[in-house]
């Protein structure tokens, strides 16, 4: 149960990815931490800050390494939840070089909660597949932190 799951990836193309994550909890506690800002800035592995803007709207600041360079950039995102159709929706457009759709769609397995998620990159740059790593890596460890809560 505290062993972090590996994503299992449904499908993958230029421009999107889904993945499939088991959360050993129910769904309304899942919907919490992925639809509350402040609940999720505490479990997302790179996120070191998320203010509110009003309304769905933040900015939400990372702190990331490519290689053993580390870097710090902030982006404007939207968040729309709707526990009673199971689905958080997140867009943001990072550096404005590339516009991130995220839907996650939680379902119940007994007591625990299937999340699909569905991962889109709009982009003129050739960064899709550095992207898909970044996001399976850190959505793994984003679900493994949700699976070790109390």
């Amino acid at each position: 149960m505290d062993e972090i799951q590996v994503p299992e990836i449904i499908h993958t193309d230029a421009q999107d990815m889904k993945l499939r994550h088991l959360v050993y909890r129910p769904v309304p506690f899942v919907f919490e931490y992925l639809s509350d800002m402040q609940k999720f800035e505490t479990v997302h592995p790179v996120i070191s800050k998320i203010k509110s803007l009003g309304g769905n709207n933040y900015q939400i600041s990372e702190k990331l390494k490519f290689g053993f360079i580390p870097s710090t950039f902030s982006y404007t995102a939207t968040v729309e939840g709707d526990l009673n159709k199971g689905t958080v929706i997140m867009n943001a457009l990072v550096m404005r070089i590339v516009k991130i759709n995220i839907v996650f769609n939680l379902q119940a397995e007994g007591e625990n909660t299937l999340v699909d998620e569905t991962i889109t990159f709009y982009s003129i740059l050739p960064l899709k597949a550095i992207l898909k790593a970044i996001f399976k890596k850190q959505h793994t460890q984003l679900f493994a932190n949700i699976n070790q809560l109390a």
